[in-house]
């Protein structure tokens, strides 16, 4: 086991938040002209790529029981899809408004473990996921108004991750977090591959590759992509889920600087409001978790 060691999981919760929105940012930027499969095989590629020899560096294994394998199968599909409609809906909203939208899925798991899992839920965190709701829509709205349904995007997003990290639970306690990740990629890549071979003429799935200096932010995409959920499977190894989530909020504000330096883009009135009410909301959810939870310890 190791020991909690807070100031370091901080640290690489800290890098996770920073490199997240940077390849979110590079997504953004190749979303115009490569294709969303060939965005979505590189990062799947990178994870495998990575993660795989990392596994068996630090003497872990990739063997899964069935069970586990069959849900980490589906959980590479979410993840597919996720990625893909986050990678999609960065074509036409602004970088700080699609992380915000997103940031809804805190919300949206309290209430699937509820009636999934039949998680308790008090009265003053549903009031919490209201008010969430209300901050998102009002993100929503602006773009809404530009783009029409695909503001609606980031929504799909949050849902799917929601269950993503339902499906998580069930498994992250007999298996290893970073052959999880590795496993991911390796089921993954044949599934975009054998989409790729689908008789399908869309332009978002017809294989192409990017030549110059697009290649390489491409890859470095799929790099900071990998990295990124790395740093928050270390940090987790050493400090508590209580003292890291609120960190994950720093996504907003990276997200909104890069928005606006790289593509001159910032929250409108009506968005700013409600990214601070989403924000709030989600500190507030997970205020009360710890609460919660220390209670129950006494």
């Amino acid at each position: 086991m190791t020991g909690d060691r807070p100031l370091l999981g901080i640290l690489f919760m800290l890098g996770f938040c920073v490199l997240i929105p940077f390849g979110d940012a590079l997504a953004k930027m190749l979303g115009d002209t490569v294709p969303l499969i060939v965005l979505v095989l590189v990062r799947f590629g990178a994870q495998a790529l990575l993660l795989v020899p990392m596994v068996w560096l630090t003497g872990s294994t990739l063997r899964m029981s069935p069970r586990a394998l069959r849900l980490t199968a589906f959980r590479s599909i979410l993840q597919i899809l996720g990625i893909s409609f986050m990678f999609l809906s960065l074509r036409y909203l602004p970088l700080a408004d699609a992380v915000a939208i997103a940031f809804v899925m805190p919300f949206i798991m309290l209430i699937m473990g509820h009636f999934i899992l039949g998680e308790e839920v008090g009265i003053r965190r549903i009031a919490a996921c209201g008010v969430g709701f209300v901050g998102t829509l009002m993100v929503i709205q602006p773009s809404f108004a530009e783009v029409g349904w695909i503001a609606t995007l980031p929504l799909s997003v949050a849902f799917i991750f929601a269950l993503f990290m339902l499906i998580t639970r069930q498994i992250a306690k007999e298996a290893d977090p970073l052959a999880l990740q590795a496993v991911g990629g390796m089921v993954g890549v044949p599934i975009l591959l054998a989409v790729l071979l689908l008789p399908i003429d869309l332009p978002d799935l017809t294989p192409g590759w990017p030549s110059g200096a697009e290649a390489w932010l491409l890859v470095a995409m799929g790099v900071l992509g990998t990295v990124a959920h790395l740093l928050m499977t270390w940090s987790l190894r050493f400090a508590p889920s209580a003292t890291l989530a609120p960190m994950q909020y720093l996504e907003i504000p990276v997200a909104t600087l890069l928005g606006l330096i790289f593509f001159d883009d910032l929250p409108d009135g009506l968005a700013a409001v409600g990214i601070a009410l989403t924000v709030g909301a989600g500190l507030y959810i997970i205020w009360r978790e710890r609460v919660t939870s220390r209670a129950h310890v006494v």
